[in-house]
């Protein structure tokens, strides 16, 4: 919008000044910054953040084994703190713990406390945990379709930031061409002044 009310200033009008004309060359410079440096700078922002997250992927998928752990029994629930909110203890999201044993990639026995799935499961039954070679409980490697999105995320937010910066430098650029319109404005209006509405001044 600001830039199709700025080309209506390079017509030829005797009325146009040069500042009008400097004004709808910012728009059409911001314009273009908006439909084609924003994007390839989302674009070149969204590449770099997937291909590190993309490398990170993998050396989990590569460090990260799935092994089978063994239920022991249930976990000591943790005392509740009195000090705590009710109400907090109630809405808190509940996993449930167990003492598990299982044996790691390296053949290292291990045996401690892990989540295990919602419903508790019974001492002897299997379920499978993430480990690293050594046998120490990690998260899940982070899947190449999740990288992809945050990728994608940090791409646009890259652009629009871009396209943000480009629009504010233009709303600068606009505000200090308006004043200073405005003071020569009040330098003629100040030199014209003690003659306005005097018959034959200026004659």
């Amino acid at each position: 919008m600001w830039t199709a009310m700025g080309v209506w200033r390079w017509r030829r009008n005797p009325l146009r000044r040069p500042t009008d004309l400097f004004e709808a060359w910012v728009a059409f410079a911001a314009l273009l910054c908006v439909l084609l440096v924003a994007p390839a700078i989302g674009c070149a922002a969204g590449i770099r953040v997937d291909g590190t997250l993309q490398r990170a992927a993998l050396e989990q998928r590569q460090e990260r084994h799935l092994v089978p752990a063994v239920v022991v029994r249930p976990a000591a629930e943790p005392a509740a703190d009195a000090s705590a909110d009710p109400s907090a203890q109630r809405t808190a999201p509940h996993r449930t713990q167990v003492v598990a044993s299982w044996t790691a990639p390296d053949g290292s026995s291990h045996e401690g406390t892990v989540p295990a799935a919602e419903e508790p499961p019974r001492p002897g039954e299997q379920f499978r945990i993430w480990t690293d070679a050594r046998g120490r409980v990690v998260g899940q490697p982070l899947d190449p379709s999740v990288a992809a999105l945050h990728a994608a995320v940090a791409g646009l937010a890259a652009a629009l930031a871009a396209a943000a910066l480009v629009e504010t430098v233009r709303r600068l650029v606009v505000r200090r061409l308006v004043h200073r319109r405005y003071i020569r404005l009040d330098r003629a209006w100040a030199a014209a002044g003690p003659d306005w509405g005097r018959a034959g001044a200026g004659s």
